[in-house]
């Protein structure tokens, strides 16, 4: 029997879709085998195109009812619309119900009627209930839909097939028609009140109760000092509403539909944010099946198809519009994601409501992280001031640059280098007290606890983030399975039922009961090769950096003996080959730095990690293992490599058979170990920064501008100048995770601690690179990136574990780089074994060795030397017998002795620095006393709360006393009304008092 007002139309498989009226007229004749039917609305309407045959059915006799399914009905787009709903950019073409999300598809139509589907009679899809009107009753001619490529068929019936199961799930959808040869359409979605009370309940989102209670206020002396403090601050805040009252706190308990009475519901359509109920939408999308597609599970596999290209909430409207209307995002651009707003605290509380908490706890450690930057900037700017200011006084320094200390030192090259003297490297010398003094051993202390109360200070304000954004005691979400894990699972069972196949009739199949256990998912048998594939790529990519690193050292050893041939440039050849060198190092780093992030990406895919959360941790193993490497390996090699293997005059170690190994300056590698962290440090953060984070976003909005403009569409001109909110999303930059800008910050956090002990000005540039990264990353979440998803967590996830290794690290680091690099131990051995008077007079004579000259090769004496007298001795940095001792050359007991003291300086500060950090850690708790207080209370309240409502409730159900067994039944149903949801209601219903529950 055909369903009235419907009429079924014989498709042909691959035949083009032509309706007639007279076709349309037809009825009551059924399908004939083997022929698809196209259901279409009666006369009210043109034609249906997007909806099932399951849809089309539904529209009988429901269109006069809003309680039922939901109904997709035409609305003449070209319709006149009040202006007030030609304002609205955030709704459904009624102006009431809320875009919550927006799905978008590219398609392409060919052999398109001519005069069909022109822009200015386009029709819009709406889920509303209305009926639109009949733009060709009556004539008889027909209507050419056009004929699809069999892919773009295959996506639109997809298409169709997944909008009909969001549907069953109780959203509302509304769509453009496809009217044009080629465009974009946009389909937007509605969760309504239902939908978002039941997936509220079954995602346990807690949402504020009627019941308010104050937050217990600090002692007399901290309430004052906070007073005051907040009275200092008050310049610096935002102007937002999250800061005007933080002492009274809403009781939240999890959704529940049979306990409405509890929730202070005002209005249904406020009641969830949007960032909320786009996350409800989000959950329904991703788990929402799609059977055409080879039952492909959720939106991420259709987008991964092509089937859509996009999904994404709105923004809450434009963030420069003329006027004094406020929205979430144009106050965080006013507030937050300017420039000029640098001085002012970050809106955390707002920053979180709008983009979630997963973004909100990123800005909160930066911002935390930023702040710590301050006291070890002002302690690092002292260090530097102490080194400057007791320049004058450092007796070694002086003494090299004695004019009256003849050191002459044994040549630095084979044949065109000349002896020299020691005091012609005064200049490198003081430079290097600078940062090589006693200052720099207490700073290094210093941030190895700083990191320590760091992370510890961190853990704090991530417990108060989640008691004040009701993250305690959340449950981790049940993910879904990613789409390369679908495909790869079904590509096994697929060759499981063909072997299955060829096997013979009567095979015992007991042996394969365990294989068909593990069928439904990946076993680390079929990983086995993605694995190995990673370790050998990872393998590879570690060995070719070091293979870079070799060959810079090869450049500047090269390089170093070419400029050595001519006299002109003989006396800038240390200089001239460490800034070629760096700038080479900080190029190479640079663009490792993309390519291994690609491969990181690349490996990850291969493993095929089941859901996104193994995805994302795997990733960042990966890169950050290779970015760690490519980044520090070349400080590595001139912090505890560079100048140790160089051999002796007569007995020197050669490269190629031709160049000596590069040996450390007169002064120690110190100096250059600073020059080589300050550039890559700062050129890295600038250069990244300025181009990557700046540029190279503005040249793809530039490009894809370009190409629009380039590309002949059909365009609406009324359309173009008023664009809708889901146009201006789509041009913006997709969301791709927080991966970069983390793990920027984390190589930064290197820098800072890992080496500060040779360069105590590390945390001042860090701290100005983030000042202005903060405003960066929110200029670019707030006007160029699409709205992200609001994803719940409770804490930064695996970011943590690598900042704490790397804090322990840098204990490490730092206690090498104080024993081996800087002269600190060789000097505190000579001033109190050595020194006849206690003091460092005597301290370079005593790090000098002495070389008979004659005992040097054939062909490696000087070539004319310059010297007025002849050189019998000459001397060289290292700790070795004179000629005339009984063993010559052979290391001295000074150099055993200074060895032995290094390596008890760096077990002895190693352990001190541990066991302060451990003190620290113990000391300072990581949930706060008055938060742990305030949990507890938060508890018994809530407890409390519940008993005294459920009281009310029995109290007012009974009230009435019935009488009769049919009062009796009365009393059931006002219970059950009491504690249903009722479809009825109006949005902004009241709950006045706790005994009268609220009506939804």
């Amino acid at each position: 029997m055909a369903t009235p007002g419907l009429q079924d139309i014989p498709l042909l498989p691959g035949s083009p879709r032509r309706l007639s009226p007279r076709a349309v007229a037809r009825g009551g004749q059924g399908p004939r085998q083997g022929q698809e039917y196209l259901k279409v609305p009666g006369p009210r309407a043109p034609g249906l195109q997007g909806c099932s045959n399951q849809e089309s059915v539904r529209l009988s006799g429901e269109e006069s009812s809003h309680s039922g399914s939901v109904i997709n009905n035409y609305l003449d787009a070209n319709e006149p619309v009040s202006s007030e709903a030609r304002q609205s950019r955030m709704h459904f073409h009624d102006n009431q119900r809320k875009v919550d999300y927006v799905l978008a598809y590219h398609y392409r139509k060919r052999g398109a009627h001519p005069g069909h589907g022109s822009p200015a009679h386009s029709l819009a899809i709406i889920s509303n209930g209305e009926t639109g009107k009949e733009p060709h009753a009556g004539g008889s001619r027909d209507i050419e839909l056009g004929r699809l490529e069999a892919l773009e068929e295959e996506r639109r019936e997809q298409r169709e097939e997944f909008e009909h199961n969001l549907m069953e799930a109780g959203l509302e959808l509304e769509k453009d028609l496809e009217s044009k040869t080629q465009g974009s359409v946009f389909v937007r979605i509605h969760a309504p009140w239902q939908v978002l009370a039941r997936e509220a309940e079954f995602l346990k989102i807690k949402v504020p109760t009627k019941k308010m209670y104050e937050i217990k206020s600090e002692g007399c002396i901290a309430k004052k000092f906070n007073e005051i403090l907040q009275k200092l601050s008050s310049p610096l805040k935002p102007r937002v509403p999250e800061h005007s009252n933080n002492r009274m706190k809403n009781l939240s308990y999890p959704f529940s539909r049979e306990k409405m009475y509890l929730y202070h519901i005002q209005d249904k359509d406020t009641f969830f944010d949007n960032a909320t109920r786009s996350r409800i939408v989000h959950e329904i999308l991703k788990r929402t099946a799609c059977a055409r597609a080879n039952n492909t599970m959720g939106i991420n596999s259709l987008i991964a198809n092509s089937i859509y290209d996009a999904a994404y909430p709105l923004h809450d409207g434009e963030y420069d519009s003329p006027g004094d209307d406020m929205n979430d995002r144009k106050l965080l651009y006013q507030e937050w994601a300017r420039y000029g707003a640098f001085y002012k605290f970050q809106p955390i509380d707002l920053i979180r409501k709008y983009f979630g908490e997963k973004i909100g706890l990123y800005f909160a450690w930066l911002g935390l992280y930023t702040a710590f930057l301050i006291p070890s900037s002002v302690i690092g700017v002292i260090v530097f001031l102490y080194g400057c200011a007791t320049i004058e006084e450092d007796i070694p320094s002086k003494e090299m640059c004695d004019q009256q200390n003849v050191f002459i030192m044994c040549p630095l090259c084979d044949k065109s280098c000349d002896y020299w003297n020691l005091s012609s490297a005064c200049g490198t010398a003081r430079a290097s007290h600078l940062f090589d003094n006693p200052a720099t051993v207490f700073f290094s202390i210093f941030m190895a606890l700083w990191a320590t109360m760091f992370l510890e200070n961190w853990k704090r304000l991530q417990m108060r983030l989640g008691y004040f954004w009701d993250l305690t005691g959340i449950e981790e979400e049940e993910e879904h399975s990613r789409p390369e894990y679908e495909t790869k699972v079904r590509e096994k069972m697929l060759k499981k039922s063909d072997k299955l196949v060829v096997q013979k009739l009567g095979t015992n199949m007991t042996e394969h009961e365990d294989e068909d256990d593990d069928e439904d998912k990946l076993t680390w048998k079929d990983r086995f090769p993605g694995y190995l594939i990673n370790f050998v790529s990872i393998l590879f990519m570690i060995a070719l950096t070091f293979s870079i690193v070799f060959a810079v050292i090869v450049y500047r050893i090269t390089t170093a003996a070419a400029l050595s041939l001519n006299k002109d440039t003989r006396s800038n050849v240390r200089v001239t080959v460490t800034a070629t060198a760096v700038i080479i190092n900080l190029v190479v780093i640079l663009i490792l730095d993309e390519i291994y992030g690609a491969v990181a990406k690349w490996l990850t895919q291969i493993e095929v990690p089941k859901t996104e959360q193994t995805f994302e941790e795997r990733l960042i193993l990966k890169a950050f293992l290779l970015k760690f490497v490519n980044a520090y390996s070349p400080i590595f090699y001139v912090a505890f490599f560079k100048g140790r293997f160089v051999g002796r005059p007569g007995s020197y170690v050669y490269v190629f058979s031709g160049y000596r190994m590069e040996e450390c300056a007169p002064g120690g590698c110190l100096m250059e170990l600073c020059i080589q962290l300050s550039i890559i440090m700062l050129g890295k953060q600038l250069i990244q920064n300025n181009i990557f984070e700046i540029g190279v976003p503005k040249l793809k909005k530039l490009f894809r501008k370009l190409k629009d403009e380039t590309e002949p569409e059909e365009t609406d001109s009324a359309h173009s100048k008023h664009p809708e909110q889901w146009d201006l999303d789509y041009s913006l930059e997709p969301y791709t995770g927080l991966t970069p800008e983390y793990m920027e910050m984390i190589i930064q956090f290197g820098f800072v601690t890992l080496f500060v002990a040779s360069f105590p000005l590390a945390p001042v540039f860090a701290l100005l690179n983030n000042v202005i990264e903060v405003r960066l990353d929110a200029k670019k979440f707030v006007t160029e990136l699409r709205r992200p998803d609001a994803v719940r967590t409770k804490d930064i996830g695996i970011w943590f574990d690598i900042l704490s290794g790397i804090g322990k690290f840098s204990v490490i680091s730092n206690a090498f780089v104080i024993a081996i690099t800087s002269d600190f131990i060789p000097r505190l051995v000579y001033q109190y074994f050595y020194s006849h008077n206690g003091t460092l007079h005597g301290f370079v004579n005593h790090t000098l060795s002495f070389f008979n000259v004659s005992q040097l090769k054939e062909g490696t004496q000087p070539e004319n030397s310059q010297f007025d007298q002849e050189v019998q001795f000459c001397r060289f940095k290292d700790y070795r017998e004179p000629p005339w001792a009984p063993n010559p050359y052979e290391f001295s007991k000074q150099y055993w002795s200074i060895l032995s003291a290094r390596l008890a300086f760096v077990i002895i500060f190693q352990n001190l620095v541990m066991f302060l950090s451990v003190l620290v850690d113990w000391m300072i708790p990581d949930i706060p006393t008055d938060i742990s207080d305030q949990i507890k209370k938060e508890k018994s309240l809530l407890v409390d709360f519940f008993l005294k409502e459920e009281h009310e409730k029995l109290k007012l159900i009974d009230e009435p006393a019935p009488s009769s067994q049919g009062g009796g039944l009365q009393s059931r149903r006002s219970r059950s009304a009491s504690s249903a949801p009722s479809s009825q209601s109006q949005p902004g219903s009241l709950a006045s008092s706790g005994s009268q529950h609220t009506s939804v």
